[in-house]
């Protein structure tokens, strides 16, 4: 999927005539290349895979966005009603598809970015490119990714270990597992799905392995979805939002201390804020309660032999047919701007959304945070604070 339209004539970027490149044709790079041509600054797209969304190509198959469709809708066009409340994945990916065609953008596939420095001037950006490509441009917003590669932690034994095992990112439906035991490791909202998903079609057993238990919430409760509570208090205080979403979790979830998820005794927004979003139920707690997914201890190492065995933090040891680690994904951004002074100590952009480093004036980051008031919704609204910025660095 390569645009091959000269949109020079169009627009008018800069006085020397570089484009501001936008690094990945996820949701974050479509949205943030709209609103430049909105402002008309041309923006070119760089993506590495062969379409829009390649992220989304490859989540499983039951995946659905767990915000809501009218607040989900990247600018410019709205995600069409026939989609439903909750949007499915491949519906996700015709709302994308149809979003750059509607907008024009600029978008050339095949190409991955390895490298962002200034250029030798100082006036603008050089970009490293597959094929040996020098791309100067006049600004550059990387939207790469918030779920860029799968991470797994550094277990003790699994390379030698015996049994099937694959990342979550690799997990498309349950049909391979009917039948079977398998074993879940994480409970984000990622775990717990998949988790959900094996239960209801077929599996044998299912057990979700949990290190830290997670605040649960309803998706929806009487219409209300939890993602308006995210958007009304994520400006409140911490302590205020951790106060009042206790009481509110006791109202609407059951506590399933007796299930191996007892309540957390931390707060939900004091977690949100270090990084983990609670889980939305889309079945768990059902499913908890009912003995279709057993909870288990941590997972500590791995043991080679046929069949390989899992050693849990409890002491137990199990020998699942199958595991699914459900345990996150790295933004993998140290090789592309790591050398620009321009990440924390977790590789996390220090600014993202409008603001760009101190450093680095005319970069900016969109898509690397989890905000507890929505993916998308966040993505739309630093989409046009990144071209208004970007607008008046070019001035």
């Amino acid at each position: 999927m390569a645009d091959s339209r000269s949109a020079s004539a169009q627009f008018s970027p800069t006085s020397d005539g570089r484009p501001v490149y936008v690094i990945g044709a996820g949701p974050g790079g479509l949205a943030a290349a709209y609103a430049l041509r909105a402002r008309g600054i041309r923006a070119v797209i760089l993506e590495k895979a062969d379409a829009v969304g390649a992220s989304w190509r490859g989540h499983y198959d039951r995946l659905r966005l767990h915000t809501t469709r009218r607040l989900s809708a990247l600018p410019g066009l709205k995600i069409p009603r026939r989609f439903g409340r909750w949007v499915a994945r491949d519906d996700v990916l015709r709302y994308l598809e149809k979003y750059a065609e509607h907008h024009e953008l600029e978008i050339v596939t095949g190409v991955e970015v390895f490298r962002v420095e200034r250029t030798g001037d100082g006036t603008g950006w050089l970009l490293h490119a597959s094929g040996g490509r020098e791309l100067t441009g006049s600004a550059v917003v990387v939207a790469t990714g918030h779920n860029h590669t799968p991470h797994l932690p550094d277990w003790l034994g699994l390379a030698a270990y015996g049994g099937e095992f694959l990342h979550a990112g690799a997990y498309r439906n349950a049909e391979p597992y009917a039948g079977r035991d398998v074993l879940v490791v994480g409970v984000g909202n990622t775990g717990a799905e998949i988790a959900v998903d094996l239960a209801e079609s077929g599996a044998a057993r299912v057990r979700l392995a949990v290190r830290t238990v997670p605040h649960i919430l309803r998706r929806s409760t009487l219409g209300w979805a939890a993602q308006y509570t995210g958007v009304l208090v994520r400006r409140l205080p911490v302590g205020l939002v951790d106060r009042l979403a206790g009481p509110l979790a006791k109202a609407t979830v059951p506590d399933l201390a007796a299930h191996g998820l007892p309540r957390p005794d931390t707060g939900l927004y004091s977690r949100v804020r270090q990084g983990a979003i609670p889980v939305q139920d889309v079945g768990l707690v059902d499913a908890v309660r009912g003995g279709a997914v057993e909870i288990v201890a941590a997972v500590e190492s791995f043991e080679g032999g046929s069949p390989g065995k899992v050693a849990l933090a409890d002491g137990t040891r199990i020998s699942p047919d199958a595991v699914i680690a459900a345990t996150g994904y790295t933004r993998a951004l140290e090789s592309l701007v790591g050398h620009l002074g321009v990440l924390d100590g977790h590789g996390r952009p220090v600014v993202h959304g409008g603001r760009a480093p101190a450093q680095a004036p005319g970069l900016y980051f969109t898509g690397f945070t989890n905000p507890i008031s929505g993916m998308f919704r966040e993505l739309a609204l630093d989409a046009g604070r990144i071209a208004k910025a970007i607008a008046g660095h070019l001035r």
